[in-house]
């Protein structure tokens, strides 16, 4: 059996078994057998993980979820959290009267929405379902490196981590463009990868 694997961007080979061990290979290491149409990565082939000791990832069959999933999936989340925001207000006009009242107490609440989202962000990534609604609707989940469910404390270091992807100019989201596996900023200090289980 012969392999041809991708070094620093470039086919190399095809090499036996044996001689990949004195190549640089990573369980992320793109790697091709004779009769596959594309590249797998390393820990996928059951022989090389024996050979090198690699760990099999769940997140083989799956898919890395792209930018424009994840934005819509927060803009969702966004639009359920401002709806839920502005009955609230509704309730809390009936007790709040006069216009100038009303404008003040909506606008000394505003930040409640994005603490809101914080708060559920953080439950909805450790729970079962492992995603906010805007997640589970476009079938997208937040994983560790492995592909399992994450604990609470990684999900508030992964949210508040966002904090770092937003400055400056939230070039800590748009870096998921330069990353494999689509990760940002945030998703990098947590360890921590955003997945769907087919692609949309």
């Amino acid at each position: 059996m012969s392999y041809i694997i991708v070094i620093n961007g470039k086919p190399e080979g095809p090499y036996a078994l044996e001689e990949l061990k004195t190549k640089p290979i990573t369980p992320g290491t793109f790697i091709k057998k004779p009769g596959m149409d594309d590249y797998k990565e390393a820990h996928e082939f059951e022989e090389l993980r024996e050979l090198f000791g690699f760990r099999f990832q769940q997140t083989a069959p799956q898919y890395f979820a792209s930018f424009d999933q994840r934005l819509l999936a927060m803009a969702i989340d966004y639009f359920f959290i401002t709806l839920g925001y502005v009955i609230f207000l509704l309730l809390l006009f009936i007790v709040i009267e006069g216009k100038e009242q009303r404008i003040s107490t909506a606008l000394l609440l505003l930040p409640v929405i994005p603490l809101a989202k914080l708060v559920y962000n953080i439950a909805a990534d450790a729970s079962a379902h492992q995603g906010s609604i805007g997640k589970r609707l476009l079938d997208i989940k937040v994983t560790d490196m492995q592909g399992s469910r994450i604990s609470t404390g990684v999900s508030v270091s992964r949210n508040l981590a966002k904090l770092i992807s937003a400055l400056p100019l939230f070039f800590g989201y748009l870096y998921c463009f330069l990353n494999r596996k689509q990760q940002c900023w945030h998703d990098i200090i947590a360890d921590t990868l955003v997945i769907k289980q087919r692609l949309l």
